[in-house]
């Protein structure tokens, strides 16, 4: 492996740079957008029996929301929609403060993701950069300058540069982007379930708004 990244040139480096940060990022949203990370377990449970306290007009429910909102990246919609109720709110704060959480609680569902993109759309670039510097280096060698046969040895080495480079960004750009259409789809996956979830656990807080609304 050594050898053929000796054989591609430097231009292979800001490939194998990219790689790795890609790598990174495909591993670490992969953890992260797990439905069991988002909705750890007793997530939805815990958020559903604290609406019926609520309801039930119990008293000193502060740090039992405040708990439930630091379990999760989701957590944090069901609890901003707890706290205003408790804090009797009505249905119309309680939307606008659950868009401002909302929008919050999706970037960190999308965070990375642009990233990655740019790395699926930067590494064939990449790749074709390292292919005209290889190409660069057959004709720019002394031989080639002086209208005589170019050295072999050095004719080879521009061939590989050119030829490595071009592999090398392909092989990077296409896991990337298939990863990328892959993690994008679980984001916006995990995306409808907050939604769906929250305006479940509403439904519960404002039934009476709620019919109105429908």
């Amino acid at each position: 492996m050594y050898s053929i990244l000796l054989s591609a040139g430097w231009p292979i480096w800001p490939l194998l740079i990219i790689s790795i940060v890609g790598l990174a990022i495909v591993l670490e949203r992969s953890w992260y957008l797990r439905q069991t990370y988002i909705f750890p377990k007793n997530c939805l449970e815990t958020a559903f029996s604290l609406v019926n306290q609520i309801l039930n007009k119990k008293t000193g429910l502060e740090q039992s929301i405040t708990e439930l909102a630091q379990l999760s990246p989701a957590s944090p919609l069901l609890a901003c929609a707890l706290r205003e109720k408790l804090n009797g709110s009505s249905a119309d704060t309680a939307l606008e403060e659950l868009q401002v959480t909302a929008q919050a609680t999706w970037q960190k569902l999308d965070r990375y993701l642009g990233a990655l993109a740019t790395i699926a759309t930067v590494a064939p670039l990449l790749g074709l950069f390292g292919t005209v510097v290889g190409m660069i280096e057959i004709f720019g060698s002394q031989g080639a300058i002086n209208g005589a046969a170019g050295s072999p040895q050095q004719l080879a080495h521009g061939i590989s540069v050119a030829l490595y480079n071009t592999a090398f960004g392909l092989l990077i750009a296409i896991p990337a982007l298939a990863a990328w259409r892959g993690l994008r789809a679980m984001a916006n996956q995990r995306q409808r379930e907050c939604e769906e979830f929250t305006r479940q656990l509403f439904k519960k807080l404002y039934p009476n708004d709620t019919v109105n609304r429908s």
